[in-house]
């Protein structure tokens, strides 16, 4: 088999790179690196997302999205320690510490009381719509 000379190949999953990439390992092998070493970073320091970002020289975005998506998480801190300054679930408004909803909204949407329910039998064959007359405020 002959290796095309004409790429270079990522240091950790030997994807082909251009020769002009500068850099040794991919994108994506990058993020993971920089992924893992954020989430250690929390493990060990009582930090905010602010002080995250710039400790590792990054976007903030991106420390928020990573808590969006449930990727990291914060520890609860005592008060008057550094935390999450704004992320809150998209439901009640609650301080979240990952994702877009707090642990009681979660509880509430996974225990099939979030308000959607019609009171009929579902009938797996059918789409189904969000039936408006039919929401519950919890």
């Amino acid at each position: 088999m002959d290796i095309p000379s004409n790429f270079k190949f990522c240091e950790f999953c030997g994807k082909p790179l251009p020769l002009s990439y500068k850099e040794t390992y991919c994108p994506n092998c990058k993020e993971n690196m920089l992924f893992r070493e954020v989430k250690e970073y929390i493990r060990n320091n009582i930090v905010n997302e602010y002080q995250v970002a710039d400790h590792f020289d990054i976007p903030l975005r991106m420390v928020k999205n990573w808590i969006r998506e449930g990727r990291i998480e914060y520890r609860e801190v005592p008060a008057g320690q550094a935390a999450i300054a704004s992320l809150h679930c998209m439901r009640c408004g609650a301080p979240v510490t990952f994702g877009t909803m707090c642990a009681k909204c979660l509880k509430l949407l996974n225990s099939g009381m979030h308000g959607y329910d019609s009171g009929k039998p579902m009938d797996d064959s059918k789409i189904r719509y969000l039936d408006v007359d039919h929401i519950k405020n919890i």
